[in-house]
């Protein structure tokens, strides 16, 4: 009996016109396929005449759909998102992991290494989502304590699983930015990417509808929660301390103007990422 199926190589040229003709990321399409096919990188390189599997063909198919036509998350549809090599589990409880953050975590990596002499650190990842800042540390740093918070229950659920997955010891404590901290021994290190954007700023229905709002938004100016870290982050930090922050490309002149009103005796450095954009910000008191 002839396969008539169509080979890996054709399935992918035709839906990576198909998302392209609808205005979607051809690299979403490639990511679905080598999840259905099941295929690795090189096994797609080896395997791309073949013809694939019926059942894998037509879930597949669906999952195309689901992203084109429904603007349902590729991460959503394969459950999970490659960040800074590791797999992290996401649903529509947490924020799908952004490559911006990861240079977040790199920054931080080496800023540990440089500022700070002993190696017992105590960090915490405070508004946490799925783990991915916090969990990444201390997986590249196993020496480092790490506890992470959110004010959704069901973030840190999702968290508390990618921990498990990574093999990485955490606490995880639930409540809004600094308070679940309060009356435990204290930190030298805070990591944080709080909701940002502006209440009337638009974004796409693929995030919008998708992803948690209250992750998203950040007042009317985008600065809500970082007031608020700033303004009870030290009575739960030692001294030497560093906080670490992710934040809106447009937001880091008023960033550096709350901290200067709020942190005295701090250095600031604010870091472009690989696009140019101001969107970090690091903060250092000796």
């Amino acid at each position: 009996m002839v396969n008539n199926l169509p080979s890996y190589k054709k399935v992918l040229q035709v839906n990576e016109n198909y998302a392209r003709d609808n205005g979607k990321e051809p690299s979403a399409i490639k990511q679905l396929l080598m999840h259905h096919g099941p295929l690795t990188a090189t096994e797609y390189y080896l395997r791309q005449a073949d013809a694939m599997d019926d059942a894998n063909y037509q879930a597949f198919l669906k999952d195309v759909d689901a992203y084109i036509k429904n603007d349902v998350p590729v991460q959503h549809l394969i459950g999970y998102e490659i960040f800074f090599g590791h797999p992290f589990k996401v649903n529509q409880d947490v924020l799908i992991p952004r490559f911006e953050t990861e240079e977040l975590v790199t920054h931080t990596l080496d800023y540990i290494d440089t500022f700070f002499s002993h190696k017992k650190l105590r960090i915490a990842d405070i508004g946490t989502g799925s783990g991915c800042i916090g969990l990444t540390l201390k997986k590249e740093s196993p020496e480092l304590s790490l506890t992470c918070t959110d004010i959704s229950k069901k973030a840190l659920k999702v968290a508390a699983e990618n921990a498990q997955a990574l093999d990485v010891d955490a606490t995880f404590l639930d409540g809004n930015m600094c308070e679940p901290l309060g009356g435990l021994d204290k930190f030298d290190i805070i990591v944080s990417n709080p909701p940002y954007l502006k209440d009337t700023e638009p974004i796409a229905p693929i995030v919008k509808d998708h992803e948690p709002s209250e992750a998203l938004y950040g007042g009317v100016d985008g600065l809500v929660y970082y007031r608020q870290l700033f303004n009870t982050v030290e009575p739960i930090l030692n001294t030497p301390y560093m906080i670490a922050l992710e934040h809106g490309y447009d937001t880091a002149k008023p960033i550096r103007k709350l901290i200067k009103k709020t942190l005295k005796d701090v250095t600031i450095v604010q870091k472009k990422d690989m696009q140019g954009r101001d969107r970090m910000t690091f903060v250092f008191k000796k």
